[in-house]
């Protein structure tokens, strides 16, 4: 049988002193005079005793957990968010607890029920769709909220995310300057905003570029490499003449699942057709061709998000009034070999 956790009582009795002294010591111990407070916390020194951190805040009703629900933990993109997010949560001396919604509605309002249960003190969410009804009831609940990857452009809250109408726009520029003239959007769903901002800047490059290019949309229902393999078939199955010449793929797991694909049908990347994704994941460029790539800076989204959710709640604590802030980062584009014969094989 493990041996009884040490209790506030068993201190106060070590120390001579009663269970309110031990409390004023862990919680404010500049009101206890030093040759008490130095008494309590030999006795804690020498018991091992540790604090209930959660039964405290459950007391309190103050949580030091903040939670992040993201669609898809499985890519890396999410992954690097929750990192920078992550450090600044810790330097705040916070945890924070990372939720999948798996590019499900139902499972995002689940996650964020359950976080709303567990009281944490604030939200870091990369929503699917419409983030509105969701945000509106956690700050009801005192919870507030951030938007991730995306702009709150309806939603009354903060928000980090990426220009991603200027990613679209350098990812065909790039192409265009490469001499093609059949290109393809590969990305999906519609219901993203960033999917469709990408397309746009696409779009916009086309028409600004004056030359004459084709850009077909290719749609896809998930963005990740088993749906790239599937575009992949589709675009290997026209026949030279009308394929397109390159592809803009709307994130890298999508890239790389059309590289696979096309090396499987004897596509030369870049040489038959070039290839460029989007956000530059690790693994982009230790593909076996490597990926060319608009670069968001994932981690440095994820730190600025935690530092707007971090505003809110001290605005909440102390009620004064917040206004929300927008930010967002531009974009870079990285050349590789995937979309360039001049850029270095590596």
């Amino acid at each position: 049988m493990a041996a009884k956790r040490p209790s506030v009582k068993d201190v106060a009795a070590l120390a001579g002193v009663a269970v309110g002294t031990v409390s004023n010591v862990l919680n404010r111990p500049e009101i206890v005079a030093e040759p008490t407070r130095r008494a309590v916390e030999d006795a804690i020194a020498r018991l091992g005793f540790t604090r209930n951190e959660s039964a405290r805040q459950l007391r309190a009703g103050a949580s030091r957990a903040i939670a992040m629900v993201v669609m898809d933990v499985a890519n890396p993109f999410f992954t690097d968010l929750y990192v920078g997010a992550e450090g600044f949560a810790l330097e705040r001396g916070f945890s924070i607890q990372l939720g999948n919604s798996g590019n499900r509605h139902e499972r995002e309002r689940q996650q964020l029920a359950a976080f709303e249960q567990q009281r944490v003190r604030g939200v870091l969410l990369a929503a699917i769709g419409d983030a509105q009804p969701e945000v509106e009831r956690l700050r009801e609940h005192g919870i507030p909220t951030v938007l991730v990857d995306r702009v709150a452009s309806d939603v009354e809250a903060c928000s980090v995310a990426v220009d991603d109408v200027e990613g679209g726009r350098l990812a065909l520029d790039h192409l265009i300057s490469e001499g093609h003239r059949r290109i393809a959007f590969v990305g999906g769903p519609d219901s993203l905003q960033q999917i469709r901002d990408r397309l746009e800047g696409a779009r916009k490059a086309v028409a600004e570029s004056g030359a004459d290019v084709d850009l077909v949309h290719v749609p896809v229902e998930t963005l990740d490499a088993r749906s790239g393999r599937a575009a992949a078939d589709r675009l290997a199955g026209l026949d030279a003449a009308s394929r397109p010449t390159a592809v803009f793929a709307a994130n890298d797991l999508l890239a790389l699942g059309l590289l696979q694909g096309f090396v499987a049908h004897d596509l030369r990347v870049p040489e038959d057709i070039a290839l460029i994704g989007y956000d530059d994941i690790d693994f982009a460029a230790t593909a076996a061709v490597p990926l060319s790539a608009v670069r968001q800076p994932r981690r440095e989204i994820g730190y600025a998000a935690g530092e707007l959710l971090f505003r809110e709640i001290e605005d909440l604590d102390a009620s004064t009034a917040h206004v929300h802030q927008h930010v967002r980062f531009v974009p870079e584009l990285v050349v590789r070999r995937s979309s360039s014969l001049a850029a270095s094989p590596a």
